[in-house]
């Protein structure tokens, strides 16, 4: 009998499922969830609770409506029996926390806090640790902390460490009142399994986690706060499971509400970006894959552990067992066009696009692609989301240079789609100049998937070829490998997450490849980026820091607030 595996994957505004046949990596069915609250940034539920600038929550409800509504919906449109689905895997956002009692119940489900900011889920673009997150940078540095160098010199505001923190030091009853404080993936996988099992891959790059070493020493997290000494006992554990390891199976209460059979093989939990990798193929090194959507990430495989600055991080067996998994990204990509569109295009576009029964984004950019390089005149920074990798700075703001009253909007979202690609090549450039090979690029996800247009700019970018995912659910089919492997070769899986790779992984025939007189007039436009990037973004003028202090202090007099 054909035998199947389902993957869920929870995104920044939705969770989608995909059902896999094991055999040959065939997706049969999908089903998307949009979440119920989505991305909290403004207020929160009550309507009443406003939220403050850099600010992204979610609530733990929404990822369970999920499970419950796209598990039966695969099911029923495949016309395939809950007996056949051999195992489940789920990736996630990361770093994606929120605080638990003792029972796994989410603090923000609990009456009295539904109206404390601090009790909900913080996204991964939660950026208002910032603060934490520069102090804990200052005093690593100053006591010469080796983790430093695995994570290009700092830990990112978005990570677990510093939003602990901030919980700590803006709501201390709450980080009082939480029994743990877990990854939104694995709190999905306890619910699943009623085990909680804390994943090797988010604690490896988001919560300073070495598989040698473990966290850092009690003496590091004293020196930061005397309150954090013991955090990793009172509010994580030192309990960390390899991903491609089974984490339990589905409870007979969760199989009532999902529609799967009690005891299917649940894999531990994975992030979005690193459960691709196998999922277009990639098991060896020198291969970067662009994971493009809400923000981008960028996984590559190493044979060796190398210090590379303002990268995410590098971490043994982090993506694939007996490899180095680096990790870098950037903050601001799907979320930077849809910032575009929402606010600064003309009406009489959206008419237009309204009347020729498309979207706005394939208005802009089948316009945009008429366009020359460089005809514009003009150039962006891709950190209207803060800049993750290589400067690891939430505090950092957009800029588009060289407007006049004759620039159309089409010019500057490709500008904008210009300056995400310039920001991969900073990182690719940058994994190169400390010796970690970067020989092909992949991509998959929403934007590889249907703007060829910006696939091509990214190709004369980085001059180099393009391949896309086989899969639109790229991220989805990983879970499901897993979930394949949690359940085993007996049960009709696979041993290894290898073996799944080479079946059900693979690209498309399509590639992009780099046009030379676009990639040489792109040499110019990239080296002016550069210069951009270096003097707003190393320091020679802050301007865009002491812009947010001053716009943080005139809300603070506007609402009847006190200046400090």
């Amino acid at each position: 009998m054909t035998k199947f595996a389902i993957g869920i994957d929870f995104g920044t505004q939705s969770g989608r499922a995909v059902l896999v046949e094991v055999s040959s990596g065939k997706e049969v069915a999908s089903s998307v969830k949009e979440y119920t609250h989505g991305v909290m940034d403004e207020w929160l539920p009550d309507g009443i609770t406003r939220l403050e600038d850099d600010w992204a929550l979610q609530h733990p409800a929404d990822y369970l409506e999920v499970l419950q509504v796209t598990i039966p919906e695969v099911l029923q449109k495949a016309e395939v029996s809950a007996d056949d689905v051999i195992g489940l895997g789920i990736d996630f956002t990361a770093c994606t926390i929120l605080p638990i009692d003792k029972h796994g119940q989410p603090l923000c489900m609990l009456d009295e806090y539904a109206s404390h900011p601090h009790s909900y889920v913080k996204l991964w673009k939660h950026h208002a640790a910032q603060e934490e997150a520069n102090i804990l940078n200052e005093i690593a540095e100053k006591r010469g902390e080796s983790f430093l160098n695995r994570y290009g010199g700092k830990i990112s505001s978005e990570w677990m460490i510093p939003k602990i923190w901030q919980i700590l030091n803006e709501a201390p009853d709450i980080y009082e009142l939480a029994d743990q404080i877990v990854e939104a993936s694995d709190w999905v996988i306890y619910q699943l399994t009623g085990e909680l099992k804390r994943n090797s891959c988010t604690a490896g790059y988001k919560a300073i986690w070495n598989k040698k070493l473990g966290y850092p020493s009690k003496d590091f997290f004293k020196s930061l706060d005397p309150r954090l000494e013991n955090v990793v006992e009172e509010k994580l554990s030192d309990k960390v499971y390899s991903i491609g390891k089974k984490a339990g199976e589905i409870t007979l209460n969760m199989a009532n509400l999902i529609g799967l059979n009690p005891g299917t093989a649940v894999a531990i939990a994975n992030v979005d970006a690193h459960v691709s990798v196998p999922a277009v193929g990639i098991t060896e090194p020198g291969k970067l894959l662009m994971i493009m959507g809400t923000s981008t990430c960028h996984i590559l495989l190493g044979e060796e552990e190398r210090v590379v600055p303002g990268i995410c991080g590098v971490v043994e067996d982090g993506v694939l067992p007996g490899l180095m998994g680096y990790e870098a990204g950037q903050s601001c990509v799907g979320d930077h066009f849809e910032w575009f569109t929402e606010n600064c295009v003309p009406a009489s576009y959206h008419l237009e696009a309204e009347e020729r029964g498309i979207n706005i984004h394939q208005l802009l950019t089948e316009k945009a692609n008429s366009l020359a390089v460089g005809e514009s005149g003009i150039i962006a920074l891709d950190w209207w989301n803060g800049n993750r990798s290589t400067l690891v700075d939430a505090d950092l703001t957009g800029l588009l240079i060289g407007a006049t009253l004759l620039t159309k909007p089409e010019e500057i979202y490709r500008a904008l789609i210009e300056a995400t690609a310039y920001g991969t090549r900073m990182i690719v450039e940058t994994f190169r100049t400390h010796g970690v090979p970067v020989n092909d690029i992949y991509a998959c996800g929403g934007i590889a998937e249907k703007n060829s247009m910006m696939m091509q700019i990214y190709a004369d970018v980085l001059k180099m070829e393009i391949r896309i995912s086989s899969s639109s659910q790229t991220p989805a089919l990983g879970s499901a490998m897993f979930g394949a492997v949690a359940a085993g070769k007996e049960q009709g899986g696979y041993e290894t997450i290898f073996d799944a790779a080479a079946v059900m992984g693979g690209v498309k025939d399509q590639t992009y490849v780099s046009n030379k007189k676009n990639a040489d007039v792109y040499d110019q436009l990239f080296e002016e980026y550069q210069k951009l990037y270096d003097y707003f973004g190393r320091g020679q003028n802050n301007i865009m820091k002491r812009l947010k202090k001053i716009k943080k202090d005139s809300l603070q007099v506007k609402d009847g607030g006190v200046v400090c």
